[in-house]
């Protein structure tokens, strides 16, 4: 696009950036703990957010001192796939250049917080060292690609690793600029890169872009909330068949503003296995060259599909592909997947799912899970995966490692599965404040109170084996995808939420907007008058989403106390 007025200016960034160099040599050279807005924005492209610690801001400002400013970095982990020395090298970082801890996500990456500015490079360095990277894990590109994290061997499981890394390396920037600033031109285990981007050009994409690659039935990537998708097909012999293809899903949305709105994707169409990358640059190129680059919160591709229609937008992949989609075929039912506890791989080996609350690893009193991984890890050289829930898995460990492993985790605090509550289990939260510029209110350091209290309502109700996805964020950007809870909570102002109902487990049906600003203090009683109803009321081992859809929005509002602190 040439037309310079009707761009935002972070297409203006982008575009004199000379591909994502901008002046950040210059600025990490300077003499401040900060780097400007433009450098701000082109930071992300290389797996950085420039943040400040929001819980100090006032105090701070009353002593006229500048915000307490520190970075963010995401890791790239394709699949989540984590090699043992990428771990504990995570976990050396996180305790001499960050905070402490150690942060899972919920597509699949590691994020550090507290890194100071003079400390980017050499964290930067020694990422690179363990074949480790942190390009395009932000920004307005492909992002971290999501596929099933079990370690299983059944063929179809390890196909989509494989797959997703081949999608991961064809829609990965080609500008030398991360090895240039981060490692002064060093490239060890990179394809080579170019001066210029011949899939995303001089202005990248318009937003950011999330793929995830999965098998029929196995939604544990929440494939419906990407901006693509596909679900690998194999015939009775485990021979590839294709792939459905599935387009324009998204989390997020703003407040009071109704042309915004979280989305689920649409089936595409069919593609044969040679097809597979063409296909996704294709859809690619149709989001850089039709996407909204004057309104960034109008700028993901759930919206261009929304306005132009979901035949265009196929019209327009086929001319780029230069042929036309199959048929959609059809598919299994979905299920819910967080692997949690042993379970065997298939080849003799087992892996263990490792339940973190909120995706926080971090030594904390008894409780010593950054310990306890860093010394399995080191003690036994397991490789590990990053699950799209924020857990772990611990993989391919031998019969006779078990005992040690369980050992271990006990030694240090840490709970089986078997005695964390579901309302722990089926829950996440988005870190939020303090360091999330974007949050209105709290999200992980809140959400563990509050399912305590809803695990303790359902225990007395003889309801606490009911599995009921519960999803918080602090601001209606979605990073934990609240708008696929049975019970989503979106910040909306300080200590107050936006409840949404009538989401499932299985992530394949948006919630519905409850209630507006309530106030965290009136939650509990509002949930359990629900969850009331909800078991007397409930048909036969019906889910507690399904009830809220049934029974409708407006009969479960007559249900619940009226607010003291709450509605305005």
């Amino acid at each position: 696009m040439t037309d310079t007025v009707r761009r935002s200016k972070v297409e203006r960034v982008k575009e004199e950036s000379n591909y994502l160099r901008g002046t950040l040599v210059q600025d990490l050279a300077a003499d401040t703990d900060h780097f400007n807005e433009a450098s701000i924005q082109l930071l992300k492209f290389h797996g950085i957010y420039q943040q400040t610690d929001r819980d100090q801001a006032k105090e701070r400002k009353q002593q006229g001192l500048e915000p307490a400013y520190s970075m963010m970095v995401r890791t790239k982990n394709t699949g989540g796939a984590v090699s043992p020395e990428f771990y504990l090298a995570v976990d050396q970082l996180a305790d001499e250049l960050g905070s402490g801890t150690i942060r899972t996500t919920t597509r699949q990456a590691f994020q550090l917080h507290g890194i100071l500015k003079g400390d980017l490079k050499p964290f930067m360095q020694h990422i690179h060292a363990v074949l480790g990277t942190t390009l395009a894990a932000c920004g307005d590109v492909e992002r971290n690609i999501m596929a099933p994290p079990a370690p299983l061997t059944q063929v179809n499981y390890q196909l989509v690793q494989d797959y997703a890394q081949q999608l991961s390396d064809a829609l990965a920037p080609r500008t030398g600029a991360y090895y240039e600033v981060w490692l002064d031109g060093e490239q060890v285990h990179r394809e080579t890169t170019l001066d210029h981007e011949p899939l995303y050009g001089p202005t990248y994409l318009p937003r950011k872009f999330k793929t995830a690659i999965t098998v029929p039935g196995d939604n544990s990537v929440d494939l419906w909330s990407n901006d693509l998708g596909f679900v690998l097909l194999t015939d009775e012999n485990q021979q590839v068949l294709g792939f459905n293809v599935v387009v324009g899903g998204g989390m997020g949305m703003t407040h009071n503003s109704e042309d915004t709105f979280p989305r689920l994707a649409d089936p595409l169409g069919f593609v044969l296995p040679e097809d597979l990358i063409p296909v996704a640059q294709a859809v690619v190129l149709v989001q850089r060259d039709y996407g909204n680059r004057l309104n960034r919160k109008h700028a993901r591709l759930k919206y261009t599909i929304h306005e132009r229609g979901l035949d265009w937008f196929r019209t327009q992949v086929e001319e780029r592909l230069g042929k036309a989609l199959l048929p959609w075929r059809e598919l299994p039912a979905w299920t819910y997947q967080d692997y949690l506890g042993w379970h065997e791989q298939g080849d003799g080996k087992w892996f263990l799912g490792v339940s973190i609350a909120n995706g926080r690893i971090k030594d904390e009193g008894e409780f010593r899970l950054k310990s306890a991984l860093a010394q399995l890890v080191r003690d036994l050289g397991l490789a590990l995966r990053i699950t799209p829930q924020q857990n772990l898995l611990l993989i391919d460990i031998g019969p006779e490692q078990m005992p040690k492993i369980d050992r271990v985790l006990t030694e240090h605090g840490v709970r089986p599965v078997q005695a964390i509550a579901n309302t722990e289990r089926y829950s996440m939260a988005c870190p939020a404040l303090p360091t999330c510029s974007l949050a209105l209110t709290e999200a992980e350091r809140y959400l563990p109170t509050l399912v305590d209290q809803l695990g303790l309502q359902l225990q007395e109700l003889g309801l606490e084996d009911e599995q009921i996805a519960i999803r918080m964020t602090g601001c209606p950007n979605g990073c934990a995808r609240p708008y696929l809870g049975e019970i989503g909570l979106v910040g909306s102002a300080a200590d107050r939420y936006h409840l949404f109902l009538a989401g499932n487990l299985e992530s394949t049906r948006l919630n519905q907007l409850f209630l507006e600003r309530v106030h965290r203090d009136e939650l509990p009683g509002i949930l359990q008058s629900l969850f009331v109803h909800f078991k007397t009321e409930r048909l036969l081992k019906e889910p507690f989403g399904d009830y809220c859809l049934r029974v409708g929005l407006p009969y479960l509002e007559t249900l619940i106390p009226r607010p003291s602190v709450g509605l305005t």
